[in-house]
């Protein structure tokens, strides 16, 4: 009965609009993303409205959907920062991760690349992460890294490849993503572990060098780089971000969203227009999706408590 009445409700006949909670400001990738889905479910699911909820590193907006109540009306994104890195980051977080929402789908994983000065990295004969760990081993000292600041994803991505390797570099936190590739490109710091969205031009341009992506298997984003894990087995520290719904709500509602997301993510319209953002489509069921956070929770547990960086 309630399953028949959960289907009944507005998500199944579009009477009202969805609205989606974006826990990030309007313009960045899992804004346009989200935007570009919300148009492919319009015949499936009516109208989904992008609401944009910033602040304290994705927790507002997370902390909003938890709260929503679970009809499937309200739903939002799940990212990285928000379900895997943030419940270990913060001293204090106002939702729980592990207990308050329920999976749709994963939507996107974006590879992370591990990127050097093009120039630093001739002068310094490294053309490969081989070449950089023996660098820093028979140089202990004087490499180092930037980030977009202590719990970003390139400094956790950086300390996890510090403690695979058994190699020391002095991490320099910056403002934001786009200083700490200012560094990068001015010599400042000696390598990035940087999203490959905002580091792709300047690879393409040949200003900075591509070492390996940390995503589990090579991308064909950027062709012709290895994946860290050839030298680290299993190394796998990348972006991605998904759908979820307040905790509580019905099986059949979660799996028409999925459904409806599940298919504009398989169209090949949504594959070109992703990889304009470096961002690979990538669906999963609800229950796979919850295991995954659940995974990537677990995962990030010790980066994070090894990197020493807390949010009070």
């Amino acid at each position: 009965m309630a399953a028949a009445a959960a289907l009944a409700s507005p998500l199944a006949l579009a009477q009202e609009p969805i609205r989606l909670i974006v826990p990030y400001a309007p313009g960045g990738p899992l804004d346009i993303t989200s935007r570009a889905l919300a148009e492919r479910v319009r015949d499936s699911l009516g109208v989904v409205i992008i609401d944009n909820k910033a602040g304290a590193g994705g927790n507002i907006g997370a902390d909003a959907i938890a709260r929503a109540t679970p009809d499937g009306m309200t739903i939002g994104l799940a990212a990285t920062a928000t379900h895997a890195v943030n419940p270990w980051l913060y001293a204090k977080m106002p939702y729980d991760a592990g207990k308050d929402f329920a999976g749709i789908t994963q939507m996107v994983r974006v590879p992370n690349v591990l990127v050097m000065n093009a120039a630093r990295a001739e002068q310094l004969k490294i053309h490969s992460v081989a070449d950089l760990i023996a660098y820093a081993k028979a140089n202990p000292g004087k490499l180092n890294y930037g980030s977009g600041g202590n719990g970003s994803a390139g400094h956790l991505a950086g300390e996890m490849l510090k403690q695979k390797a058994g190699i020391f570099a002095l991490h320099v936190p910056y403002r934001g993503a786009n200083p700490a590739q200012l560094a990068l490109l001015s010599g400042e710091v000696d390598f990035n572990i940087d999203n490959l969205a905002a580091a792709a031009p300047n690879i393409r341009s040949g200003k900075l060098k591509a070492l390996a992506v940390t995503t589990l298997n090579p991308t064909t984003l950027l062709p012709g780089v290895p994946a860290l894990s050839k030298t680290f087995p299993g190394f796998s520290i990348d972006t991605w971000w998904g759908l979820v719904a307040p905790a509580g709500t019905p099986k059949p509602v979660l799996d028409k969203l999925s459904k409806a997301f599940g298919d504009a993510l398989a169209a090949p319209e949504t594959k070109t227009r992703f990889e304009t953002l470096m961002a690979e489509p990538v669906s999963s069921t609800p229950a796979e999706f919850d295991r995954f956070m659940a995974a990537e929770r677990a995962k990030y547990q010790p980066i994070v408590k090894a990197s020493g960086a807390k949010v009070d």
